[in-house]
């Protein structure tokens, strides 16, 4: 319980910390929101004057305090571009990348275990020889390209879906899951390359340790230790590597969005940024940055139960 605890209070130190920098980095960025607000005909004083209106003009901590104190009460301000509640428009494109992330995760998981397995079972094989030149082609692929890539192969050339034409999960969830199915594993291939190389890298080193020659001598066959003893224990730090995945996973969700026009919070922040509309960017940030977090406190979890040893410790 105190580890958990402690994992706890981390967590929070560094959400706090989190948005305090997300805060100040919009502060630096050059050009008023105000003067974006009125257009470039706007006088001085009328800049001067919005800039009041919405509190621009004090002091950049006493706006922190006001901005993260609104947040944790569920106001996170409103958009300049729009007039809007900002938190109206991100829950609005929340679910499309939420949607997408999981699904890139999901195939990740799905694909990279049973792969990495085969690898480490048929080492040196002419199967785990492919797999090993097949991870490195991937890995070398940036997600944007690999997007790229299937729009074109499966959008304009066999037509499976048509690139750009979104289908929301109201609308039809069968062409919702259709179309989220290509960005996701867009972002997905590269990890699933990388997550492959590190399983069948930590089942091999397992596979040389003394208790696995102890199995050995005992009668076990390969496949059985690899099952019954290796497996667990090589598992390990490849959670850790899933929890930078799926913290990776949201990062590669931002430019493929791009590419598949997907309606989600990565385009949001990118044209907060682009038209200096602050509370949505900075609230798009922190939520992001929440999510990185909560998955690698989910991942100590994790560590704590399937390794007796962190919990001596």
């Amino acid at each position: 319980m105190k580890y958990i605890l402690r994992k706890l209070t981390t967590l929070i130190i560094t959400l706090f910390i989190v948005s305090l920098l997300a805060f100040l980095a919009f502060q630096v960025i050059p050009g008023s929101p105000a003067s974006t607000m009125l257009g470039t005909n706007a006088t001085p004083e009328a800049v001067a004057e919005l800039e009041a209106e919405l509190g621009l003009d004090d002091p950049v901590l006493i706006r922190y305090g006001r901005w993260v104190s609104d947040f944790v009460r569920g106001d996170w301000g409103t958009s300049y571009s729009y007039n809007m509640p900002v938190k109206d428009m991100v829950m609005e494109k929340l679910p499309a990348t939420a949607a997408l992330v999981l699904m890139a995760f999901g195939i990740t998981v799905a694909a990279s275990f049973p792969l990495g397995i085969l690898a480490a079972k048929r080492e040196g094989s002419w199967l785990d020889k492919f797999i090993t030149v097949f991870n490195q082609i991937c890995m070398s692929i940036p997600p944007v390209f690999v997007g790229i890539l299937l729009c074109f192969l499966f959008g304009i050339t066999l037509r499976v879906f048509v690139p750009g034409n979104f289908v929301t999960f109201h609308d039809s969830p069968g062409k919702f899951f259709l179309y989220m199915l290509f960005p996701a594993l867009a972002v997905a291939l590269s990890r699933i390359a990388m997550t492959v190389k590190m399983l069948r890298s930590s089942i091999l080193d397992e596979m040389n340790k003394d208790y696995i020659r102890t199995a050995f001598s005992r009668g076990r066959t390969r496949a059985d230790a690899l099952k019954h003893h290796a497996l667990r224990n090589a598992i390990i730090p490849v959670i850790a590597f899933l929890a930078v995945t799926a913290a990776e996973l949201v990062a590669g969700s931002i430019v493929v969005e791009q590419v598949f026009t997907v309606p989600g919070v990565g385009r949001l922040l990118l044209a907060s940024i682009g038209s200096r509309d602050f509370p949505v960017a900075q609230a798009v940030v922190v939520l992001l940055a929440a999510w990185v977090v909560v998955v690698n406190f989910i991942a100590d979890v994790l560590y704590q139960y399937m390794d007796p040893r962190i919990r001596i410790q």
